[in-house]
């Protein structure tokens, strides 16, 4: 029955101006226009933009950027108004709102890196965990670049309970996860980590060869 969001319409008082900045400054692309309306793909979904006497209803349009001050900066410099400067949100998120000449608001925002959350998020644990296992392995994650140290727990999590086969996981569990989660071409840059950790590797050669 219903297919999928086409448009959202977007109320605008004078439609030139509202093309020259929704399209032409923002860089998206008109691919309809007619008396009253233009539509503008902004690679997601379309904008309608609809010219009215005044704007009864206003849009709140979210805009995914690499960049969210620098955005918010651009917007403001196409005469857009601040709403809110940018700031981080509970669902972590960095977000800064701006309102177009008719009071719509554009929201530009981007998800958190783990190294900007203040915080260790929880490891996805399904059995007990000796604290000091949970502790080394958080401090061995930190290494990891922060778009994949989320894969990586999931992997190290899931392997050493694997290994703990039941009982509670514990130091030396979480040593040999975290070499057994790596590809086994790129085990050798674990090494590093373990020696920072004082843990010798040639230990666990068994499980480099695993």
């Amino acid at each position: 029955m219903f297919y999928g969001v086409s448009h959202v319409d977007v109320s605008v008082t004078d439609l030139a101006r509202a093309r020259q900045f929704y399209a032409d400054s923002l860089g998206f692309v008109v691919k309809r226009e007619g008396p009253g309306f233009c539509d503008v793909d902004t690679n997601t979904v379309l904008l309608r933009l609809i010219e009215t006497r005044s704007v009864e209803y206003r849009s709140a349009i979210r805009l995914q950027v690499s960049d969210v001050e620098k955005a918010f900066a651009r917007l403001l410099a196409l005469g857009g108004r601040a709403l809110y400067e940018p700031l981080r949100t509970p669902q972590l998120e960095l977000v800064g709102s701006v309102a177009d000449q008719d009071g719509n608001a554009l929201s530009v925002w981007r998800n958190l890196s783990e190294d900007e959350y203040g915080f260790l998020p929880e490891l996805p644990t399904e059995q007990a965990w000796q604290g000091e296992a949970e502790q080394l392995l958080q401090s061995l994650l930190v290494g990891v670049p922060s778009l994949f140290r989320g894969l990586a727990r999931r992997k190290v999590v899931r392997e050493a309970e694997d290994l703990a086969r039941g009982r509670d996981v514990g130091r030396q569990d979480v040593i040999r996860a975290y070499i057994r989660a790596n590809a086994k071409i790129t085990r050798g840059r674990v090494k590093k980590p373990l020696l920072a950790h004082g843990i010798d590797p040639d230990q666990y050669r068994a499980d480099f060869e695993w």
